[in-house]
């Protein structure tokens, strides 16, 4: 089948590689010429892990093909949209600029009888509205909501845990949901849950996971803010309640919170959406869960400030990670450049160290000090703060070879990762994030 694919950013490039690697052929459209020579050169323009080899495999076959001209959409009997939504500058709310720009130059090039599949995160009611814009061209919108988690992207496109899809009542919904189902044809031979929808449905599906997340993840950084007046141990806690098949262990990880491009920015959106509304008491809750999640970015400086006897000035500071989750390059929101900058405010010779993410991480504070190599952004330390869980900070550092490199012995765990017997042992001085 014959797809284009509007916007190659993140989610974009992803989705049109994976789309190639099932047996489509994709054209990928984007704004950005650098980008696209990048794509078309089967350079992946941001790190994912997985995504390289899938470009230069669909290039070399002549599946897989990036332009800047919109027009080539013709042709393609599905097309996917995946721009980007932004938090407004001004506000709370998502920036739909970006959509509404793709759809508009998507609109001459369609005919009748094709299907646009939104994927970015919108706010609920908006699918509705570009759905009566499609229609003008006798196409049929449907609305399929990416579930993509950074540094497992590939998979999760080519192997979803779900697919929904809304769309219209009728048989023009019926028909654009038969044609997705073609479009995922691995996944959906193999038993993935392919789930129909309304518009508001599969829209509200989007951003009701991501504020679960965010939200599981909050409440177990509350507990941490107890257990740390209390001298409980959240790691305990979160394993113990865990084991509760009505909560599960996953996201009960407690440390100095989320960032990125999607839930933080998410959740403020939604609430957003909601006062829009008039039902913003409803998901009241979120901005708490916003506050908290910001309050650990605040602890994790506090205890470094602490370790160090109540001031960092003149103290050099290596944070261990730059991107906001391990796997990416993404720094968008990242908790790691968040205490970094606090701690250089505060006087710190603040050194961050990063495996890919140091070039954007630069571009975004270039006051810092960035040093690629691991063992270099540690010598002469007087304390470590770990923020970003690469495995070459977590398992790869011994806490004797870390107090090999540095001056001080003071490490601050922003992700409860390392074993604190272990590190009180080798002579350091040990904080967790609710941990005694």
């Amino acid at each position: 089948m014959k797809l284009s694919v509007i916007g190659c950013g993140y989610l974009g490039a992803v989705h049109a590689a994976a789309m190639a690697s099932i047996g489509h052929d994709v054209i990928g459209i984007d704004i950005d010429p650098q980008r696209v020579d990048a794509l078309s050169r089967a350079e992946a323009p941001f790190f994912e892990p997985g995504l390289p080899e899938l470009l230069r495999s669909g290039v070399k076959a002549g599946t897989l093909e990036f332009t800047t001209d919109i027009s080539r959409a013709s042709g393609a009997s599905v097309h996917f949209v995946g721009v980007g939504t932004p938090q407004q500058q001004s506000g709370h709310a998502a920036d739909l600029t970006d959509v509404n720009t793709a759809f508009e130059s998507l609109l001459p090039h369609l005919r009748p009888g094709d299907v646009v599949a939104g994927k970015s995160t919108v706010p609920v009611g908006t699918a509705a509205v570009l759905a009566e814009r499609v229609a003008t061209t006798g196409a049929t919108l449907v609305w399929n909501p990416e579930f993509l988690r950074e540094g497992w992207a590939v998979q999760d496109t080519i192997d979803p845990d779900r697919l929904v899809v809304g769309v219209p009542d009728g048989v023009d919904g019926e028909r654009a949901a038969d044609v997705l189902r073609h479009v995922f044809h691995p996944a959906v031979a193999k038993g993935t849950p392919f789930i129909v929808t309304d518009y508001a449905t599969a829209e509200l599906v989007k951003v009701s996971a991501n504020a679960f997340l965010a939200t599981k993840i909050s409440f177990i950084n509350a507990m941490a803010e107890i257990a740390e007046v209390t001298g409980a141990d959240v790691t305990l806690l979160a394993e113990a309640i865990g084991h509760d098949k009505r909560i599960g262990r996953p996201f009960l990880g407690s440390g100095i919170g989320f960032g990125g491009g999607c839930l933080p920015k998410d959740i403020r959106a939604f609430a957003a959406r909601a006062e829009e509304l008039g039902r913003g008491e409803s998901v009241n809750f979120l901005r708490e869960v916003d506050a908290i999640n910001l309050r650990r970015r605040d602890r994790a400086v506090q205890l470094v400030v602490d370790g160090l006897g109540g001031s960092v000035h003149g103290k050099k500071v290596t944070i261990l990670g730059a991107a906001f989750k391990p796997h990416s390059d993404d720094v968008r929101d990242s908790p790691a450049l968040d205490a970094a900058v606090r701690l250089h405010g505060l006087g710190a010779e603040v050194v961050v160290t990063d495996p890919q993410a140091l070039p954007n991480a630069r571009r975004l504070h270039p006051q810092l000090t960035y040093v690629a190599d691991r063992d270099t952004a540690l010598r002469d330390a007087d304390a470590v703060l770990l923020v970003t869980e690469w495995d070459v900070y977590r398992r790869e550092l011994s806490p004797e070879h870390a107090a090999s490199l540095t001056r001080g012995r003071v490490v601050v765990d922003g992700r409860n990762a390392y074993d604190a017997t272990a590190w009180r042992t080798a002579g350091w001085t040990y904080f967790g994030m609710g941990r005694p």
